[in-house]
């Protein structure tokens, strides 16, 4: 029987190791232990292809709180079949995030987006995931321009957080690999959103969901390199 994760531990060991004052074994720990039920089955989960470039590993889900580890580099034929991004990479969740780097490194461009009703770059689209992994992505009323701010990277160990409602984009170096542990609280009334074609329509997006033996051997990949094997 496959444990729950204990959010209040993990959003304390995140705050711990935010503030230099431990807690990172923690969270390596518990990524560690949930995708070792993944790789052997006891937790069933499917990993999901996400259209930004990663794959998610859906880890915990409780009322406005959700675990998950996204892994970045992933290949493999399934990826030539995943979603195509139909917006830009520029988006804002509607949740706030916590994030700890398992290993690589991970760049988060911040993005201020200013109202532009007359000479818009993108419009604002809202993203609206519904069951079987089928995201409805609407154009709202919003024309604007934006500009990209400076690039945070974190490398593994470290933390960053993210609020609710601010937008950024997710920088990963081509041809390398790193996952995070992410923790996320999602806000009453509130949508992701995504930056995209100021002439664009309604449409739906499909994720791709992998078969139990690609899930199984993503956690297992990312459990070597924790463990500090980067070939596996």
């Amino acid at each position: 029987m496959r444990r729950p994760l204990e959010y209040g531990l993990i959003e304390a060991a995140m705050t711990r190791a935010r503030d230099g004052t431990g807690g990172t074994g923690a969270l390596l720990g518990a990524a560690a232990s949930a995708l070792e039920e993944i790789a052997s089955g006891r937790r069933e989960l499917r990993a999901v292809r996400h259209p930004l470039g990663f794959l998610c590993l859906p880890v915990e889900r409780e009322d406005e709180r959700g675990v998950c580890v996204h892994v970045f580099g992933v290949g493999g034929p399934a990826a030539r079949h995943a979603a195509a991004l139909t917006t830009s990479p520029v988006h804002a969740h509607s949740w706030d995030l916590a994030s700890c780097v398992l290993y690589g490194q991970v760049g988060n461009l911040r993005v201020r987006v200013r109202e532009s009703p007359e000479r818009p770059t993108h419009r604002v689209y809202e993203v609206r995931s519904g069951p079987a992994s089928v995201d409805e992505i609407r154009p709202t009323p919003r024309l604007v321009t934006y500009e990209a701010g400076p690039e945070e990277t974190s490398v593994g160990g470290e933390i960053y957080t993210l609020p609710a409602g601010h937008f950024h984009a997710t920088v990963v170096p081509p041809g390398t690999f790193a996952a995070t542990l992410l923790l996320g609280r999602s806000l009453p009334g509130r949508h992701d959103l995504s930056l995209g074609p100021v002439h664009g329509a309604v449409h739906r997006v499909v994720r791709l969901t992998c078969g139990a033996e690609q899930t199984a051997r993503t956690a297992r990949t990312v459990l070597r390199r924790i463990h500090g094997h980067p070939s596996g």
